[in-house]
């Protein structure tokens, strides 16, 4: 995949206990031109069903019976060896409990019920494209909370802090935006530079740190006085 045109192809698996939440997500996505390959009802469910479809993208729900949202996010990540699932929390309860489990389980995303249709098909396709989403106001609570933290017990994975982790002047701007919670059309417009380019630096940015995705590096760099 190249970039947001080229998403039309995206391979999602809904895991919601209400079919009629399922079914609503179901046609929002596809008539986006986004492929629903599978629909589960429980954490059990989704599990086999991650397994056997091999979807690109999970829109998860967190509370169902037999296993929440949250350990199914958990086991699938850990079982998947190779091109593992880009995972988004979908959860009507905006809750800070549920929020930093979601991203210590390995989520990518984390949404609330109450988006809008076009949050909801813009949030798969940016996890899609290997980016981190957090639902508006949640990346500030992300920040705020782990800026507090030594760097011992995070719940998001970085790499223990290296005394200089080889960022250019160009890589520690982009990562200075990253912690304003920029996204890479913001960033490219701060730094008159193509939206590629950025992609390039981010990318560059998460490797030198050992970041997981954006959520750490901005984490990381909060916590370094990189921000």
């Amino acid at each position: 995949m190249n970039g947001m045109n080229d998403m039309n192809g995206v391979r999602v698996l809904l895991v919601d206990d209400h079919a009629t939440m399922r079914m609503g997500f179901r046609m929002i996505l596809e008539a986006s031109g986004i492929d629903v390959v599978g629909e589960a009802a429980t954490g059990a469910e989704a599990v086999s069903a991650a397994a056997s479809l091999r979807p690109e993208v999970i829109c998860m729900d967190v509370q169902m019976p037999d296993l929440d949202g949250i350990e199914a996010t958990r086991r699938i990540l850990a079982a998947a060896r190779d091109a593992p699932p880009r995972i988004v929390i979908v959860t009507t309860f905006d809750r800070d409990d549920y929020l930093f489990a979601a991203l210590d389980a390995g989520a990518s995303g984390f949404l609330l019920k109450n988006a809008g249709p076009e949050e909801l098909v813009s949030a798969v396709r940016v996890v899609a494209a290997g980016d981190a989403l957090l639902a508006p106001g949640v990346t500030r609570r992300v920040i705020e909370r782990f800026a507090r933290t030594s760097g011992n017990g995070s719940d998001v994975p970085v790499r223990p802090p290296e005394i200089d982790p080889g960022l250019t002047e160009r890589e520690r701007e982009v990562l200075r935006l990253l912690a304003q919670a920029l996204s890479n059309a913001e960033i490219a417009q701060q730094l008159y530079i193509g939206e590629a380019t950025v992609k390039t630096h981010v990318s560059n940015v998460l490797q030198k740190l050992g970041a997981r995705d954006r959520v750490a590096a901005v984490v990381y760099a909060h916590r370094h006085g990189l921000a």
